[in-house]
């Protein structure tokens, strides 16, 4: 036990030190030192975050805050930072949350929004003149996906279906605009990674699989919204501004597209047209859905993100990937339902 611990502890140095040389710790210039700081990291796919952010939602909720947007391109880099202790909230696809709730991260987190459901905007795609036309086809071929993150769970249960293992391609760590350079020069044979990457690879490739299919064989994927347990422990009035502006920004995706796609778009540097179509590519849910036992859940009462997470992490184990999925119990406790559903009416 005492060795384990030990590798813990290195892991966890190892972690910090990996964010301070990526240059993703919190940039704290420019704050209003007399205030508080809500630390925020988001992600560039279509989603109601984004529109939070655009609109500066938050920072009109809460005002006796500061408000801090730091960019990340994975759900691993966004661990990392949690480990680091330099977030507070974060847009974090569902397989990093089930390694950050598993050993020996054990990140202390909580599901407290589910911001979208994977469906066509994260895909593996095959570049054009490989000859792959299904996924039994990557046999030998160089894969590239972002370690750690949804793409890479979906990929690896793709594989699974295909009666492949990841012994049986070449599997490469590259994120999104990496994979789309090395894609470009010809270096890699396929990819699986999400939107505004995705379609950039479609362009010049055959999508083999989609997110969409693999959570209809059982093998869900999803964007969540998490918090630090401290934080929404000192600060839960401030965790129910937040998602009611997350609640905020989905009705607006269902009831004014045009408005929610303009605010996509200001974000991700695109056409409000090109932001359409990227967010019809995903599924989000209404606020009654995300408060039923399929979802969220009410207080007192998790929903079945909790068993999602599970299998999530029990599917990471059976592949190597971590060294055990935890009781059904962690990640019940780690969904944050507090005040739900009431909380959520603006």
């Amino acid at each position: 036990m005492n060795n384990f611990r030990r590798l813990v502890a290195i892991l966890s140095a190892v972690l910090v030190a990996a964010l301070a040389l990526a240059g993703c710790s919190v940039d704290r210039s420019g704050e209003d030192k007399s205030k508080p700081t809500i630390r925020l990291a988001y992600q560039s796919f279509p989603s109601g975050d984004l529109i939070v952010k655009n609109n500066k939602w938050l920072e009109e909720a809460l005002p006796d805050f500061n408000i801090k947007w730091t960019k990340f391109d994975s759900g691993a880099d966004i661990n990392t930072a949690f480990v680091a202790k330099e977030v507070d909230f974060a847009a974090i696809g569902s397989s990093p949350v089930a390694r950050g709730l598993s050993a020996p991260l054990n990140i202390p987190y909580q599901v407290a929004f589910v911001l979208d459901v994977a469906g066509d905007n994260e895909a593996l795609v095959a570049r054009n003149g490989t000859g792959i036309n299904t996924v039994a086809d990557l046999r030998g071929k160089r894969v590239a996906t972002a370690f750690a993150s949804t793409a890479h769970y979906s990929l690896l249960a793709a594989l699974a279906q295909a009666g492949l293992t990841v012994k049986d391609v070449n599997l490469i760590d590259l994120q999104p605009q990496a994979s789309l350079a090395a894609w470009q020069r010809g270096d890699i044979d396929a990819v699986y990674t999400w939107l505004p990457t995705l379609d950039e690879l479609r362009k010049d490739g055959k999508t083999l699989i989609a997110s969409r299919e693999l959570a209809t064989a059982g093998k869900p994927t999803l964007d969540l919204g998490v918090v630090s347990s401290a934080f929404a422990e000192k600060n839960p009035d401030a965790v129910d501004a937040w998602r009611k502006v997350q609640a905020r920004a989905l009705e607006l995706i269902k009831s004014d597209p045009k408005a929610a796609a303009e605010a996509v778009a200001a974000q991700l540097g695109t056409t409000p047209e090109d932001a359409a179509n990227q967010l019809k590519q995903g599924t989000y849910l209404t606020l009654a859905e995300l408060t039923s036992p399929t979802w969220l859940g009410t207080e007192n009462a998790p929903g079945n993100v909790a068993q999602n997470l599970q299998s999530a992490a029990q599917f990471l184990a059976d592949q190597q990937q971590i060294p055990s999925a935890p009781a059904l119990d962690v990640f019940q406790k780690a969904i944050y339902t507090r005040g739900l559903p009431d909380v959520l009416k603006q």
